[in-house]
């Protein structure tokens, strides 16, 4: 019994400290973001490969402050574009499209953007785009909270 505890209270702390959500299907995302109103940011990236991205990731989008940020204001989409291993073909699909859609040309890239509402097709208004910023979360975080004005205006 005190072993279930245990991992129950584990369990619950883990839950507590974890990450905010990084989705991979845009129409999971979408659904959220229209739920929510929250914009959703799309995060451009090689995980396996891009020495940038892996910088990103460690210095800000893997930190408690992005986390509480993030929360608060985005809907999280990952498009991961890796060399050594393979991603569901739809999945890969789905990301190759957003690339030529949003001219990515270089990794990271970040865009943040609201749905429009639209006929069967998910529809964007792109607010801004943002990359690899040094600093750490507070200047990464400066810049995203620019982007986000963008929607206020």
């Amino acid at each position: 019994m005190k072993k279930y505890i245990g991992l129950l209270f584990l369990a619950i702390s883990f839950s507590a400290n974890a990450q905010e959500v990084w989705h991979t299907d845009l129409d999971k995302a979408a659904a959220i973001s229209t739920k929510t109103k929250k914009p959703l940011l799309l995060f451009f990236t090689g995980s396996d490969w891009c020495g940038w991205c892996i910088k990103l990731q460690k210095e800000v989008l893997h930190t408690p402050e992005f986390d509480a940020w993030a929360k608060n204001n985005v809907v999280l989409l990952e498009l991961d574009f890796p060399r050594r291993s393979k991603l569901d073909p739809k999945i890969a699909q789905q990301n190759s499209e957003l690339q030529q859609a949003f001219k990515v040309r270089g990794y990271p890239t970040v865009w943040i953007v609201d749905l429009v509402q639209g006929t069967n097709k998910v529809n964007f208004s792109a607010l801004g785009s943002t990359g690899y910023v040094a600093g750490g979360p507070t200047a990464w975080l400066a810049g995203a909270n620019k982007i986000l004005e963008n929607k206020k205006s």
